[in-house]
């Protein structure tokens, strides 16, 4: 079926820069142009809106998104007394076991993580987990750590000097602590939140998603349920495995590898490999991969024709990315360095990177995928940045600008659940950047959204921007974006993806 999308403006981010009408022949672009309209099957009328390309999200995790939207409480507590309340309800109504998603202590008026005692206080029988907004630190009480098995990993639960567990757990004991929760869920209800979360992109303008699997802490289950209605969703799914097992991602045919599969934690864990100590606590990180371990995963890879991946947050993490990676170029003849840097390896994350580091990333050809709301949440003065690294260190995280100047290919993501599934969200953070240097404009922003984060997926020639052709992927807003005074309250009045009307209001 044609059908035709009339609007006051349709800004294509191609040729024609703009236009006033959009025509589709299913899940393709047909024409777009000015002007008499031709015929279609059916007409949508939109006066005084502007449609612009479907925006995409570069590092979505489903389920935990959808999950998230049941835990807003938890995001939005502000001390660990509000938190362990949360957790007492939960327990009271009879959850088991008691689960919370998505606590943030780095914007507490003090960042005191509950103890063993206050988990224990919750519940003795029912085992506790409070998980933290990055997925890299748990808060378990003992029936949580024992029924998990957390306790056998060799590295993870922090013991006190007593040798009882302090109820923090980190590394390869919270993957394991994940994985049994994750058992715990139905499949009718992962389904349930996968599309949750995809219906929350689709009302947020995203009409694509890079899912970002995680079998170490969620299971294969998760992914088995996810391909099982991959087609039913309201937005167009990439799954990215984070997986070292290229047999199982070849097999279905998937063409990257690795996604989020993590070198090292996160900062608000104290788990990102630094090349000095915190600034706020003792240690520097870990690196999760032996160096070896690392180059015959991107060596493997990249000679089975994938495009790899992997999650990198620390300035020690990123160093042995692009160490690895320039280990396995140097091995290339020209021919195959050529081919190399067209297949965009790509880095999750990126935060802490030197002016060194871009620079080699760029020589590499790799790709970024950065989330700029990260930036908004934790950045300037006071923010978990500072907080973790000391002001010096904080200053040149996200150099999103310098990536792009340096000619590193870069998409933007959001990481939900960590922060909000929304681009205007990234958009504004981009505009806003702590540093000034670093700014984008908002056609910048938004073409990171868009054609930047298209290029990441190597769909470049059928998304990000309304050509003939291309998916059609469209959002349509009562104001025009590009031009908006403020992002702040603009939403969909309309969302298509693949020619499917997925949102409307």
């Amino acid at each position: 079926m044609r059908t035709l999308y009339r609007a006051s403006l349709v800004r294509t981010l191609t040729y024609p820069q703009t236009a006033s009408w959009i025509l589709t022949d299913g899940r393709h672009v047909q024409r777009v142009g000015s002007g008499d309209p031709p015929a279609a099957d059916r007409v949508v009328e939109l006066p005084g809106a502007t449609i612009v390309p479907g925006f995409i999200d570069t590092h979505v995790h489903l389920t935990p998104t959808g999950l998230a939207l049941d835990n807003l409480d938890v995001q939005a507590a502000t001390s660990k007394a509000e938190l362990l309340a949360i957790a007492r309800a939960r327990a009271g109504e009879g959850m088991d076991p008691v689960v919370l998603l998505g606590f943030d202590e780095s914007r507490w008026d003090r960042p005191d993580h509950p103890d063993r005692d206050e988990l224990e206080a919750v519940s003795e029988r029912v085992p506790v987990a409070l998980l933290r907004a990055d997925g890299h630190l748990a808060l378990a009480n003992d029936a949580a750590i024992t029924s998990s098995g957390a306790q056998e990993e060799a590295a993870g639960v922090e013991r006190g000097l007593d040798g009882v567990p302090t109820g923090r757990v980190t590394g390869q004991a919270n993957d394991r602590l994940r994985r049994w929760l994750a058992a715990t869920v139905s499949e009718h209800r992962i389904q349930e939140l996968q599309l949750r979360a995809s219906g929350l992109a689709a009302s947020r303008g995203v009409t694509a998603v890079h899912e970002m699997q995680m079998p170490h802490g969620a299971g294969l289950r998760d992914l088995q349920v996810f391909l099982g209605h991959r087609d039913r969703l309201p937005v167009d799914a990439l799954p990215i495995v984070a997986t070292t097992d290229l047999p199982l991602v070849i097999d279905h045919g998937f063409g990257s590898v690795g996604g989020d599969l993590p070198v090292d934690g996160s900062l608000g864990a104290r788990t990102a490999a630094l090349s000095a100590p915190y600034a706020d606590a003792p240690g520097d990180g870990t690196l999760y991969l032996a160096d070896d371990e690392l180059a015959e995963f991107f060596h493997s890879g990249h000679d089975a024709g994938l495009q790899v991946g992997v999650h990198a947050i620390g300035d020690r993490g990123i160093e042995q990315v692009i160490a690895t990676w320039e280990r396995v170029y140097g091995a290339l003849d020209s021919r195959e360095r050529r081919h190399f840097r067209a297949r965009r390896h790509r880095v999750e994350h990126f935060e802490m990177p030197s002016a060194a580091h871009v620079e080699r990333a760029a020589m590499l050809g790799l790709a970024v995928s950065v989330q700029p709301a990260f930036d908004h949440l934790w950045g300037g003065p006071g923010g978990l940045y500072e907080t973790r690294l000391g002001a010096a260190r904080a200053a040149p995280m996200n150099p999103i600008r310098s990536m792009l100047e340096r000619g590193v290919d870069v998409g933007a993501g959001s990481d939900a659940p960590i922060t909000a599934l929304d681009p205007l969200l990234g958009v504004r953070a981009l505009e806003h950047h702590h540093d000034p240097a670093q700014r984008l404009s908002r056609f910048e922003a938004i073409r990171l959204h868009t054609i930047g984060s298209a290029r990441l997926g190597h769909q470049e020639e059928k998304k990000g921007a309304l050509g003939h052709g291309m998916h059609a992927d469209l959002v349509a807003y009562d104001a025009d974006p590009f031009e908006a005074a403020s992002l702040e309250d603009l939403a969909p009045i309309l969302t298509v993806s693949l020619g499917r009307e997925v949102f409307a209001r």
